[in-house]
């Protein structure tokens, strides 16, 4: 009876495995874009980067140093909001904008107070928005990219010549994290991997498809579409900002409108996540709010995981050869996983120990709940976030 019932459990694994890699988008394909050049015959649109910053004096040199250092043909301005840092983040940008010469290239300005309803993140960015509007520079678009991505320095370039040649209005890409210390390279692979499992890139760069995604390190957008869709205030309260940007900006109006995410070749990010923990926390803010505060889909999540992920390597242990659609189902996910593995430049070795990954994100969202719960979601940079629950 318990042999039959494991063998059933890990057949619906293996048949949800097929599924995944036969019909959800070709998820685990992890390829940057190939280069593009501009092909329009006007002239380069102005971009403004707008660069929230929240106590990153530890890692705002670097990547102001390389948007200041951008080598692109039209007008192209820095600004960075210092939301309310108290480790000198406001200092340590101008000092680096300085040791460039690049200092007109850079404004810094200090974010207002935080009102009610707001996620610090967009306050900020809002703040930098009516700051370039206030400065009178010109901005049609806007990058909107964070205090610690390091960027090469074609990159406005490229992601202007992409929403051109493609008439998109929405440019993003997932940048590379940090993977050098044993728990980056054991755990951050995966990151990626789940969420291009959620928001597969193919359908998110359809237009014809509902799926929108973005990521928030790197995200180009057309100022004209991010006023017809409302300004950034319509994501005033978002935690995941990211994701609901990239879906107002696709799906305003009437049909779907070109966004486009990819996985960046040389875009990186700066900050290290050195211990299990780090990476813990991270999972751990939005984690929740991803399943929109919903007990329900939290237990959903927590059996898919389980089947998908946990039950192939234990029914294939336990069974051995009688346990085929478990090994198949394992075999499965390997081969899914190894694209990502060696976009990391990871052995596809560490593939088999993506159920151990799973179990530890599996915990880590399991937490995310709890500290909802607990009135302590949305963690980051000392602001607790999260909406409070009704009670």
């Amino acid at each position: 009876m318990v042999t039959t019932l494991l063998f059933s459990v890990s057949l619906v694994s293996l048949i949800i495995w097929c599924v995944l890699l036969f019909a959800r988008g070709g998820f685990w394909r992890a390829r940057p874009p190939v280069p593009v050049v501009f092909e329009s015959r006007l002239t380069w649109p102005a971009v403004v980067a707008v660069v929230p910053a929240r106590n990153e004096a530890d890692v705002i040199g670097d990547a102001l140093a390389s948007l200041l250092a951008q080598d692109y043909a039209g007008r192209f301005h820095v600004i960075v909001v210092d939301d309310h840092s108290t480790d000198g983040t406001a200092d340590a940008a101008r000092a680096v904008a300085l040791a460039l010469g690049r200092a007109e290239r850079l404004s810094v300005v200090a974010a207002k107070p935080l009102p009610a309803g707001w996620s610090g993140k967009v306050w900020a960015q809002s703040q930098g928005i009516a700051a370039a509007a206030s400065l009178g520079l010109e901005a049609d678009y806007l990058l909107l990219t964070d205090a610690d991505i390091g960027h090469p320095t074609d990159a406005v370039t490229q992601l202007v010549a992409r929403a051109t040649n493609e008439e998109r209005d929405l440019v993003s890409l997932m940048v590379r994290l940090r993977c050098d210390s044993f728990w980056e390279k054991a755990l951050i692979p995966a990151f990626v991997f789940f969420f291009a499992k959620l928001y597969p890139f193919a359908w998110v760069n359809d237009a014809r498809n509902k799926t929108a995604a973005a990521a928030g390190g790197c995200m180009l957008v057309k100022r004209s579409a991010l006023e017809e869709a409302g300004g950034i205030e319509s994501i005033r309260a978002e935690l995941i900002d990211d994701c609901s940007l990239a879906a107002r900006i696709k799906h305003r109006g009437s049909g779907g409108h070109a966004i486009r995410l990819d996985v960046a070749a040389e875009s990186v990010s700066l900050r290290p996540y050195d211990s299990p923990r780090e990476i813990w926390n991270m999972i751990a803010r939005t984690a929740f709010t991803q399943l929109r505060y919903s007990p329900w889909l939290l237990a959903g999540t927590l059996a898919g995981m389980t089947v998908i992920y946990l039950v192939p390597p234990v029914v294939a242990l336990l069974l051995g050869a009688p346990g085929w659609p478990a090994w198949i189902a394992w075999a499965a996910m390997c081969c899914a996983y190894t694209p990502m593995l060696r976009y990391y430049g990871r052995s596809p070795y560490w593939a088999p120990a993506l159920p151990l990954v799973a179990l530890f994100y599996v915990g880590a969202t399991l937490a995310s709940a709890i500290r909802y719960w607990r009135g302590k979601g949305g963690q980051w940079k000392a602001r607790v976030q999260a909406p409070v629950q009704d009670r």
